[in-house]
């Protein structure tokens, strides 16, 4: 069980992030609810693919770099992934609980049946779960998402709300080579909706140590409660 004092602090840590990190990648695009509505393009559904983890991590919150209170960080380039989940009008979507799971820099999934388990990074949580707040914002710390055979690199994410079947998608590594080639990208067959899932993994200019950032806004296809 987390001790609640360093739940507490990890918290605050975590809070510190998503105002933090996410001014310099333009989180103040959260607070236009509704703005270019009729620009969006729906994103468009994925396969969940075989790897959900089949046993939960101990750890399952926004910060998948550091497990619970270790001090030893995963492997991979530090990456925040931001964005909003929209409704079809582009209203943001409050209290949608955002899941993401990916590889780790070695290519191995939190699931017993995932390829090169033997080499898995055992201090990369994997998984994390993110409530969006009244602006539908979402934030993750996290690594740049690496290829594993037969995959270009990609993040997986589900966004579950009650009264409403989960939604499924991938996000993808603007300008990877691997994109041509990946039958699930190539599986959207619309242009725009394939772009939307496409984003820019760019280099945060106030970090002294390399990190990453990238936005990928959600649009969902329906209007909850509508």
């Amino acid at each position: 069980m987390n001790n609640p004092n360093t739940f507490s602090a990890r918290r605050n840590f975590l809070n510190s992030l998503t105002w933090g990190a996410a001014g310099a990648i333009g989180m103040a695009a959260f607070y236009t609810p509704g703005a270019f509505a009729q620009q969006l393009v729906q994103t468009p559904k994925q396969t969940e693919g075989p790897f959900y983890p089949d046993k939960m991590p101990l750890d399952t919150d926004n910060d998948l770099l550091v497990i619970n209170d270790t001090i030893t960080p995963a492997v991979g380039v530090v990456t925040y992934v931001s964005g909003r989940i929209l409704d079809a009008r582009g209203e943001p979507v409050r209290g949608a609980l955002v899941e993401i799971w990916q590889c780790d820099n070695n290519g191995a999934y939190l699931h017993s049946k995932t390829g090169n388990r033997e080499k898995a990074d055992a201090n990369f949580q994997g998984f994390g779960r993110f409530v969006t707040g009244s602006t539908g914002e979402y934030l993750f710390r996290t690594i740049k998402p690496v290829p594993y055979p037969g995959r270009t690199p990609h993040i997986h994410y589900a966004v579950k709300m009650k009264g409403q079947e989960k939604f499924v998608t991938q996000c993808y590594i603007k300008g990877h080579p691997g994109n041509a080639n990946d039958g699930v990208l190539k599986g959207i067959r619309d242009a725009k909706a394939r772009e939307s899932v496409i984003v820019d993994f760019a280099p945060i200019k106030t970090s002294r140590i390399g990190e990453l950032a990238a936005r990928f806004d959600i649009v969902l296809g329906y209007t909850p409660g509508a």
